[in-house]
């Protein structure tokens, strides 16, 4: 994998975990979302206004672009799996920036994760 490909990946996982983090910002005053439409059309207006939900949305449109153009010069099968380095940082993330918890577990999940995706980047 030459430089251009696996920043252009690095990339697209970060502007994935942006996302992801920016979405969950965008929902945390509201809580859990009722699942019926009884009231949906106010929660979807708040959240319309929500500017992390615009973040969210954009970087997921700018990395749909980035992934394009890293899978036109990396096979799917080595890029693919790099994407769960977005659980890594997603995970440091939330628990700096929300408070979730970061349990012995999940440490060694990512130690996993990152092992594995080392493996296949030498692959």
């Amino acid at each position: 994998m030459n430089a251009v490909s696996l920043v252009l990946i690095v990339v697209g996982v970060l502007l994935n975990a942006v996302a992801q983090l920016a979405l969950k910002a965008s929902v945390r005053d509201l809580g859990a979302i009722a699942l019926d439409l009884t009231g949906s059309l106010p929660v979807a207006m708040r959240l319309a206004g929500e500017p992390w939900l615009w973040v969210g949305l954009g970087c997921y449109g700018v990395s749909v672009v980035v992934w394009i153009l890293a899978l036109s010069r990396v096979d799917v099968s080595i890029a693919y799996p790099m994407l769960s380095l977005g659980y890594v940082v997603n995970a440091f993330a939330a628990w700096a920036l929300f408070g979730e918890v970061l349990s012995l577990s999940r440490i060694i999940g990512i130690g996993i994760i990152i092992l594995g995706v080392v493996v296949l980047a030498r692959s």
